[in-house]
């Protein structure tokens, strides 16, 4: 069978053969052209995921009503911090028991007016009587022994003294007689060994002489050296036998000062220990305010610093008397002083509120505080987009606070809206989309 020939201007054919890619061609090794499949399975997996989730926040999708949303704004911030104190006397003197005891009577009650030195309470204590006779006799023995050796020094002294002048005596004395006895041995009237016996005495004495005075000169020097010692320990021991006299006296409690006494708990028969609370006078001194300050504000409290109360509707005005470092339970306290005396209806023990200023009014860009900085210490916050839809989060840096108002120094402008409302549960999540 012939077969027809093509004619030569024919038009193109309707199939034409399809190149295939060069890593598929057969010259690609097996291995490789795998390697390349793996890698574009990859690229499209990661792309995928990526298109799903977005950017990657963390979102979290929440109701809006369950929200507080607040403005932040340009103001006035009031560098004021509440003051939640208690009103105290001024002044309390307490009064302890030194060495303790019974109680054996009751002369005041508490609530009523004393005056200095006036007997509150008579305490009686078995022991510390005979510690106090013991250390008596002991002092006693002491004192008198001091005595002894001060009239030993002045009874040497006076010795001394006399065997001086007697040494005197002998010496004018023999002196007269030598110079008698030698005119009489000189004329033959006396012998010899009576004038040599005079001689010899009167020689002796002229050697005794200068020995006595030594030993009168060492006696003054050492009566000299230890009587001021004899006198001082005489006046201690005698002080001593004082505070031992005053320990039986101290058994009965005195009022230090005049005023009030404020506590008073005891009962007849009950005894109390050594260094244990009797009672309290409070002076009449006035009153002051004591109050528990965060420990945030340490570094900015300061002695002289003014505060304002409200007493019976009327504006009071107090500063900083003394600030204490220490910190408890997180607080710290400081006392403050009426400017113009303590009001006359104040009652010990009730509680004034107030404001403490820390500094003066600056403008500022200011949000109110609210519960989110519990969780976040200022550091972050969610802010609105301008849609209302979205809540993402963001840095931002505070400066001044107080319980009422923040200082934004970064991070916000005024007219920025921002939730400040618990962040329980929203430590982690970067993006908030608010739902109706």
């Amino acid at each position: 069978m012939n077969t027809a020939a093509t004619p030569a201007n024919a038009g193109p054919r309707m199939d034409r053969p399809i190149q295939p890619p060069a890593w598929l061609l057969p010259r690609w090794p097996l291995a490789a052209r795998v390697a390349l499949i793996a890698v574009a399975l990859m690229s499209a997996a990661l792309l995928t995921v990526k298109l799903i989730a977005g950017s990657g926040d963390r979102t979290l999708r929440m109701p809006r009503a369950q929200l507080t949303i607040t403005a932040v704004g340009q103001g006035v911030f009031r560098d004021l911090i509440p003051l939640n104190a208690s009103i105290v006397p001024r002044e309390t003197v307490y009064l302890d028991a030194i060495d303790g005891g019974r109680v054996e009577r009751l002369l005041v009650e508490a609530g009523d007016v004393v005056e200095a030195g006036q007997p509150l309470i008579e305490l009686s204590n078995t022991n510390l009587a005979l510690q106090v006779i013991q250390q008596e006799s002991q002092l006693n023995q002491a004192l008198s022994q001091l005595q002894q050796n001060e009239i030993a020094l002045e009874q040497n002294q006076l010795a001394n003294d006399r065997a001086q002048v007697d040494i005197e005596y002998h010496l004018r004395r023999l002196q007269r007689a030598s110079e008698r006895r030698a005119s009489l041995a000189r004329s033959g009237m006396l012998a010899a060994e009576q004038r040599d016996e005079v001689n010899d005495e009167l020689a002796y004495y002229r050697r005794l002489e200068p020995i006595q005075r030594e030993s009168g000169r060492r006696q003054s020097a050492l009566r000299e050296r230890l009587m001021p010692d004899i006198h001082r320990q005489v006046q201690i021991l005698r002080g001593n036998l004082t505070v031992v006299h005053g320990k039986l006296d101290s058994l009965v409690i005195r009022a230090p000062v005049a005023g009030r006494v404020t506590a008073l708990d005891l009962k007849v028969g009950e005894s109390r220990a050594a260094g244990q609370r009797l009672a309290e006078v409070t002076p009449d001194a006035g009153m002051k305010l004591i109050a528990d300050i965060d420990e945030f504000y340490l570094a900015r409290v300061r002695v002289g610093q003014t505060a304002t109360i409200d007493i019976d509707g009327q504006p009071i005005r107090l500063s900083v008397r003394r600030v204490s470092p220490q910190v408890r339970n997180g607080q710290f306290r400081i006392d403050l002083d009426f400017e113009d005396g303590s009001p006359a209806t104040l009652v010990a023990g009730s509680a004034a509120q107030g404001r403490l200023r820390l500094g003066g009014d600056t403008p500022a860009v200011v949000l109110p505080n609210g519960p989110f900085m519990e969780r976040t210490g200022g550091q972050w916050i969610f802010v609105v987009a301008p849609d209302g839809r979205t809540a993402q989060r963001r840095q931002i840096n505070i400066g001044r606070r107080t319980i009422e108002q923040l200082e934004i120094v970064a991070g916000l402008a005024a007219g920025d809206h921002v939730i400040t409302s618990d962040y329980t549960g929203l430590d982690r999540a970067d993006r908030i989309v608010l739902t109706p």
